[in-house]
């Protein structure tokens, strides 16, 4: 059968308060519907299905750098990385991804908070530069058999989750750290993206007066980037999950 449904609905997380504020509001992921369908396709393996507002916007990364200066305290989850890319050992035939944090980043705390998956690589001639843990092997370093094609689909599944992205004219990559704050969640920007907006939809629709406190409140600034922001992303990243290419915006240029 086929469940039309948005699949999600309204979460109070401090019970009945009457508190207007972002860790009080929340979502409930229903089992059936479509976000629920969504995250069943993106493999998610997250298992709470009750998230603050808060929690959500947290893990939305075009908005991470709003909510860390909205949030004062918050210590950055993203962190963005430079020279992504995989490559092959042609001595081992191991194939693994490499990187290196962003200068800005030149600190061995943000290598102490990378996800399980990626690894401090010093000896590749620099303090940032990290590869990934996991590697698989392939024939060759041009990929010419299938095998070897779904075996780096393999890698390149293992290693979504903590690897995601800004669009825009150029890709911005981050690693999805581990740090103090809220629930680091085990769900894709997509649905994090869609849970998060269906909730806002509601509030307009049914309680307007509510979303108008939230945008006369401290955490106007971040409710704004994320509606100016998240439909390009989500239509970006929907778009590569239907195609399986990286769309980006054109580079717009002067005339000459």
């Amino acid at each position: 059968a086929i469940h039309e449904g948005h699949g999600v609905g309204k979460h109070n997380m401090l019970g009945n308060s009457a508190t207007i504020d972002l860790d009080n509001e929340g979502v409930h992921i229903r089992n059936k519907g479509v976000l629920p369908a969504l995250s069943l396709h993106l493999q998610e393996s997250e298992v709470t299905s009750n998230h603050s507002m808060r929690e959500l916007l947290f893990n939305v990364p075009c908005v991470h750098r709003t909510f860390c200066i909205t949030y004062q305290a918050q210590e950055d989850m993203f962190i963005p990385l430079t020279d992504c890319q995989y490559v092959v050992d042609t001595g081992s035939m191991d194939a693994y991804l490499i990187g290196r944090l962003s200068v800005d980043f030149d600190d061995p705390k943000f290598m102490e908070r990378l996800p399980a998956t990626l690894i401090a690589d010093p000896g590749n001639g620099s303090s940032r530069d990290f590869r990934s843990v996991k590697k698989i092997r392939v024939s060759g370093s041009t990929l010419t058999t299938v095998a070897d094609v779904a075996a780096i689909s393999e890698l390149n599944d293992y290693l979504r989750p903590d690897l995601q992205y800004i669009a825009g004219a150029q890709t911005l990559w981050y690693a999805k750290a581990n740090v103090a704050g809220p629930t680091r969640l085990q769900r894709s920007p997509l649905t994090a993206t869609l849970a998060a907006m269906h909730r806002l939809s509601e509030l307009s629709r049914y309680h307007p007066m509510e979303l108008s406190q939230f945008f006369a409140g401290p955490q106007n600034w971040l409710l704004n980037e994320f509606i100016q922001m998240s439909p390009q992303q989500f239509l970006d990243e929907i778009s590569a999950e239907i195609t399986g290419h990286q769309c980006m915006a054109p580079n717009v240029r002067p005339a000459t």
